[in-house]
């Protein structure tokens, strides 16, 4: 009697992707994604071609979480130098002949047109997370000096470009990884007074420093432009402080409700500059209010919650490490958009995890979900 073999369907091939996938972290996905298509259709109406670049862009994103999450977490502990060493080979390519954009050396041609400084979002927290689990259980305060400086170089090289926003959030990937390891926290307390003290007395002597004429060392003076406008919007209103007022008009005038979908005036009035992007937080207040950004920042506070309990059961340090970077990055990304929006952060490009628009920010998010997704299947699939 001949053997019939059959070719399993398409969805028993979804189903064994899917397997072990984690449901609760792509429920909060599913819904930031939501809000972000729902927002982008309305900010981004007198462009409709946002809307369906939007839609390919979360597809994409969601297919390299697909695939990401189908690598196990040691191998992607095998990935963690080769990344790392590229992505700071590709920095030092910049600097020596990339391509200048708007007074900026951020990129460089390699057939392609590509940003270098993204894939160390991904590079450093796995770099140092490999780091610590070849020195687990013999960790001395000489392995976390050398941590800093694996994570130097590449914010170093970041800053110079420069390119203050992608150096915070790489900088603060590896200091989450540096934390978790098990940093004592009479290392973490002295440099965190010195911040406090020194953000206490930029703004006691704000008058003074921000006086024309006055230049810091250090920083671009668009840098300083940028701190100066945020300790006072008010002293270029049509200027420098613009982008400022006109996201806090936004956020006020939507109220506890909002004026509803498509009613923001500031948003279609075109008094909110880059609303599909870095203030797409700002239009969607607008339109949904109080209620709805409440709504949004639990979503966020779920989706911490959830990577944090993932990198909690997590089978190896590595995975720990890494997952509660991952986790915390998210969280890093939407503080930081959202305090820029609101007034209290200067203003950098830093968009709004699934919810601004964007191609290559997307695609990192959509990576680094996986690498958390992977962490997430690799326990539940030993389990069953």
């Amino acid at each position: 009697m001949p053997i019939v073999i059959q070719r399993p369907t398409l969805a028993s091939r979804l189903a064994y992707w899917l397997r072990g996938f984690d449901l609760p972290l792509l429920l909060a996905v599913g819904l930031l994604a939501m809000m972000g298509l729902v927002t982008m259709y309305s900010s981004g109406f007198a462009n409709g071609e946002r809307f369906v670049d939007q839609g390919r862009n979360l597809l994409i994103a969601g297919l390299a979480m697909l695939v990401v999450a189908q690598i196990p977490p040691q191998k992607l502990m095998d990935w963690a130098l080769p990344l790392y060493l590229l992505g700071v080979a590709l920095l030092i390519a910049v600097a020596l002949f990339g391509i200048t954009k708007k007074g900026a050396t951020r990129w460089i041609n390699l057939g392609v047109v590509v940003q270098p400084s993204e894939l160390l979002k991904i590079a450093v927290p796995l770099m140092l997370a490999w780091w610590f689990q070849r020195r687990e259980g013999q960790l001395r305060p000489l392995d976390f000096l050398l941590a800093v400086i694996i994570l130097a170089i590449p914010v170093g090289l970041i800053i110079k470009q420069p390119d203050l926003g992608t150096a915070l959030l790489v900088l603060s990937a590896g200091l989450y990884v540096i934390y978790f390891a098990g940093l004592s926290w009479r290392w973490i307390v002295p440099p965190l007074v010195l911040v406090v003290v020194g953000l206490g007395l930029l703004v006691w002597f704000e008058p003074q420093l921000c006086a024309d004429g006055v230049r810091w060392p250090l920083l671009h003076n668009y840098q300083q432009q940028r701190i100066c406008t945020l300790l006072d919007p008010s002293r270029d209103p049509l200027g420098k402080g613009f982008h400022i007022l006109q996201g806090l008009i936004a956020i006020g005038s939507g109220g506890w409700t909002g004026k509803g979908f498509m009613q923001g005036t500031q948003t279609h009035l075109d008094f909110i500059p880059e609303r599909t992007t870095d203030f797409i937080f700002a239009a969607f207040s607008e339109e949904f209010g109080l209620l709805g950004t409440i709504c949004v920042c639990l979503v966020f506070l779920f989706l911490v919650g959830r990577g944090l309990t993932i990198a909690l059961e997590g089978a190896t340090l590595f995975a720990r490490l890494l997952a509660g970077s991952i986790s915390m990055i998210f969280f890093t990304y939407a503080f930081v958009n959202m305090g820029m929006v609101s007034g209290i952060l200067p203003v950098v490009g830093v968009p709004l995890p699934f919810i601004s628009y964007g191609g290559t920010a997307m695609l990192t998010l959509g990576i680094a979900l996986g690498m958390l997704m992977s962490i997430a299947r690799a326990k539940q699939l030993v389990q069953s």
